[in-house]
Order: structure tokens, then sequence, then C-alpha cells
């Protein structure tokens, strides 16, 4: 991890722990502490162990919590109203050099300030909106997996075998916002058949079909289709978008283009690359049904069908959040911090645009004042003498960490895991930190979550990043440390999807649910135990992968 990096890392463990703590009162959780060693993060769930100290804190997060479950739909759109605002007032942030004089008009209009004293104060209003989009993810994100984590203890208990996936597939088939990346390249796909310019949209890179589809009224016409796609669906982070160099599709629209290609294929060849929501409708309709049948009486049924209800009703924003908050604001975020990164290269701070994330952000604004006490009185900054060295230095340093193979786990696991992001998102319980500490690297037998039912055997495609997903072929399985929600075009022609962390609501188990492929998440050692072109056979019921050849 670079070092600037590490700020939505802070931001996120922040946010997630004010609202266990200081919000919500969640009875048996506190937050989440971390450590950054050699570049990489470590989490510890913090939980609350006295009974009578849970029994305390029922109440009041029954009251605090309940108005929110009580007006989630209300309060919903309201908090898309709030994001697409901070979203707005950092794309309205300009970061510019230095000029050499003040316009006159800073004379005229009485302004008593300078440009350095705008700059600076941008570059702090974009780390304070930076922060604002993590207040709001978690607003509703942890009552949303307390009440998931509710109903599954609800089920568990009613029905001691039902499976993992049993429970989490009656809350599937529901239109989410983070699938709509995904639904727009599929239209976009079927556009270009229909308007008979697919083979123009195959052509060369993205900037040179898009230059050649101008020329002709069908080409033109699905440019006027792209244009409503691309802003702001097309905000969507080829990683998890944590991090800056995490490609993002509208500033690369050549990856989008690379599915996009792939979904017209499909279509020539008259496949349906729907996701088949109305049979995942129909079936979770039908498993509803017949695990309520086998309640004792109608107040068991009534309260099974409650559970369920508030699961349905909150699981949309635990998965639209995270188009808004990790792609769409963390793109604008990354782009204005490029901008800075010109200015830092324009006074000689720093050679490339991106050196500026080799700094932490404190020494930014050290750094910006530097830069405008040099330019106000006229003499030379000691950035230019300071930071290409220490820039150059800190490389080094991050190329070897990069070498470095972390341990999945450190110290001594918690006796017990409470906290309801850690386990529904990440999967990290007791029993899972024990397994990893245990070892488990060179089996060729993994465990993990089931994550998503069926069985599947085929060739493996380890992958480590978001720059290698062009090298999966139809029919392969996965192998990822974890997924990103634009990998989802990927999912239509892979067999299965295996990841090293994840939980029951992490992303490829939602994903492959709704796309009815196997999954097993959070092994731990996958993609160290695996290599591309084994075969391996997933099994999403039992949450095994085993190595085949």
């Amino acid at each position: 991890m670079y070092p600037f990096d590490s700020i939505f890392m802070e931001f996120a463990i922040k946010s997630l722990s004010q609202y266990n703590t200081r919000f919500y009162i969640i009875p048996p959780a506190l937050g989440i502490d971390f450590r950054i060693l050699n570049g990489y993060t470590y989490l510890t769930p913090l939980g609350v162990a006295d009974p009578e100290e849970i029994g305390a804190r029922v109440p009041l997060f029954m009251e605090r919590a309940g108005h929110y479950f009580q007006n989630w739909d209300s309060l919903y759109e309201q908090w898309k109203g709030k994001i697409k605002g901070v979203i707005e007032d950092m794309e309205a942030l300009r970061f510019d050099a230095l000029p050499e004089m003040e316009d006159l008009n800073w004379i005229t209009d009485g302004r008593g300030l300078s440009s350095s004293f705008d700059l600076m104060s941008k570059y702090h209003r974009l780390i304070e909106l930076g922060l604002q989009g993590w207040q709001y993810h978690f607003e509703f994100l942890n009552l949303g997996y307390a009440a998931y984590l509710d109903y599954f203890g609800f089920c568990k208990e009613a029905f001691p075998d039902i499976a993992d996936q049993s429970i989490a597939r009656m809350v599937s088939g529901i239109e989410v916002d983070l699938f709509r990346p995904d639904d727009e390249l599929k239209r976009l796909a079927q556009a270009a058949v229909d308007l008979g310019v697919a083979s123009v949209v195959k052509s060369g890179s993205a900037a040179e079909a898009m230059e050649q589809l101008t020329q002709s009224e069908g080409g033109s016409k699905w440019l006027d289709e792209f244009d409503k796609s691309k802003d702001p669906w097309f905000n969507f982070s080829g990683g998890t978008g944590f991090y800056h160099h995490d490609p993002v599709w509208i500033e690369n629209l050549d990856v989008p283009f690379a599915f996009l290609r792939d979904y017209i294929d499909k279509v020539k060849a008259g496949e349906d690359i729907a996701r088949p929501l109305q049979d995942l409708r129909a079936e979770r309709e039908r498993m509803a049904d017949e695990y309520a049948s086998l309640l004792p009486d109608d107040e068991a049924r009534e309260t099974f069908q409650g559970k369920l209800g508030l699961a349905r009703t909150v699981f949309p924003y635990v998965e639209n959040h995270n188009f808004y908050v990790e792609h769409w604001h963390h793109s604008v975020f990354w782009r204005k911090m490029r901008e800075l990164g010109d200015v830092f290269v324009s006074a000689g701070f720093t050679e490339e645009t991106d050196d500026i994330f080799y700094l932490r952000r404190d020494e930014i604004p050290e750094a910006l004042f530097d830069m405008s006490s040099g330019w106000a009185v006229g003499a030379p900054a000691r950035g230019p003498h300071y930071w290409p060295r220490e820039i150059e230095r800190r490389k080094g340093i991050v190329a070897a960490l990069r070498k470095w193979t972390p341990p999945p786990a450190l110290g001594e696991p918690p006796e017990v895991v409470t906290e309801p992001f850690t386990i529904m998102l990440w999967g990290i319980t007791s029993d899972s930190i024990s397994g990893w500490l245990g070892g488990g690297e060179d089996s060729d037998v993994l465990k993990g979550f089931a994550g998503s039912p069926g069985v599947a055997e085929g060739p493996a495609r380890v992958l480590t990043s978001a720059a290698e997903i062009d090298q999966l072929q139809e029919g392969e399985i996965l192998v990822a440390p974890i997924t990103a929600p634009s990998w989802a075009p990927v999912f239509s022609k892979i067999a299965g999807a295996v990841t090293d962390i994840g939980g029951m609501m992490s992303h490829a188990a939602i994903v492959c649910r709704e796309y009815g492929l196997p999954a097993v998440v959070g092994t731990g050692f996958a993609t160290h135990n695996i290599k591309s072109g084994q075969r391996i056979r997933v099994d999403g019921g039992t949450g095994t992968v085993s190595v085949i050849e």
C-alpha cells in the first residue's frame, strides 16, 4: 500500500467503528482496530464480553436502529441525495498551479485572499469530502448486516440443518444499482447489434471505434446511448476503489469495451446475457414458502416473514452503497488528487503526477505551505530539493515490500467475533482465523465459506489484480484474493469462483448466487496453493476446493 493510499482504510475503520460504538450501540460489538505492517493492513474486531453490558445495550440499539428500520426507504432516498451532493462538491474543486501574479480581479473584487490560500483550502476540503463520504457509507451498512445476521440466526435456530447459502438465496434476485454498470454494457451490446454497428464497436481501440462510429447514423445513435451509460455508471473501479492505481472505466474506456465486445459475441450467438432474475425470484419464494411451512405456528411464521422481509428491504443498500462510495466517490477523489499531483510536478516538488501518492496525507499540507511560502516570498521553496530524492527512496521501499508474502493473520485470535461487518463481508470468524493461523498453505484441499451452491470442475485462473482480468478464458474457475464489482462481466464466462477473503455477503458470493455459479469464499490460501492451469473442483455446497491435477 502506498503511503497516501492508507487514507480510505483509516476513514473506513473510523466511520464503521463509530456507528457500532457511538451511534447504534450494537449490543455485542464495538469497533475494529487495525495495524499496518510492511504496507499491509491487519484488522481485529473488538467485542463486548460482559453479558450484563450486552443486555444494557440492547434497548439502546432497539430504539436507535428501530428508527432506521421503520423509516428505511425514506432515509435511504435522503442518503442518495447526500452522497450525490458530496460527489458534486468534489467535482467542483479545481487544482491549478500557482500563477506568476494574481489576476487583477482578485484585487478589484477585494478578496483579501491568495491563490495559495485557495490551493491549501481546497486540499483540506477534498480530504474532508473524502471522510464525509465514508461517514455516509456506514450510516446504514452495519444495520443492514445486523438485520441479515438476525434473520440468519433465526433460520439457523428454527431450521438446524439449513445451509448458509439457502438462507442467502431467499434474499436474492433483487435489482441493485451495483449491477447497473454491467447491465449497461449488456444494453449497449444489444444496441450495437440492433443498430448494425457491432463490427465497428469491436474494431481497434475504444477511441478508434468511437471515432469510426461518428461517421454513420447508427453509430451516432449508439454513441448517444453510450453517453447515457458512461456518467455515472462507468465511474467504476477495476479494483476495490481503495487504491489510486485501480483502473477506472471512465478513464480507460478500453476496459469496458473489452467486456462489451464479449457481450456482443454472446448476443450474436443468440445467448441470453441477462441475469436470471425471474428464476431467482421464483426460487426464493418457493424456498421461503417451503421453510415457512416447517414452522410450528402462525406466530413463528409471522416472525420468519418479518425478518426475511427486513433482510430483503436492507439488501439494496448493502450492495448499492459500494457503487456510490467505493466506485463513484473514490473515482472522483483520485482524479482530483491527480490534479493536485500535476501542481506538484509544475512546482518541481515531484517528477510525475502519481508521485504525490508516496507522501502521507499529513505531509501534503506541509509541502503545500512550503510551496505557498516560496511563491509568496519569491524565493525557492525547499520541496524541490527534498521530495524528489525522498520519493525515490520510498519507491524502493514499496517495491521491496511488494515481494514480501504477508501472513494471513497475526497474533492470538479473539475468543469470539461479533462485529457484523467483519463476519458478513470479510468472512472473518473465530473459526476462520484459527484455520488461517493453523496453516494450510500447502494443502490440496481448502475449506472456506459455502458462498453459492453448485459444483464445478475446470482449469483454475489465478488473478491477483484487475490488470490480469483479460487473461480469463471461457469455462475457467476464477481464483482471486477478492473480487471487485467491476469484474461482474466475467462471471458470464467463468464456471465458478474461489477467493481468499470473503463471507456470505461478499461480492463474489452475491454475484455467483445471482449468476447461478458455485463459489467458495474466505479460503485464506487459494491464491497461494493453486496455480493457473491446475484442474480444481469447487463445491459451493460444502465450501471445499480440491486440486485434482
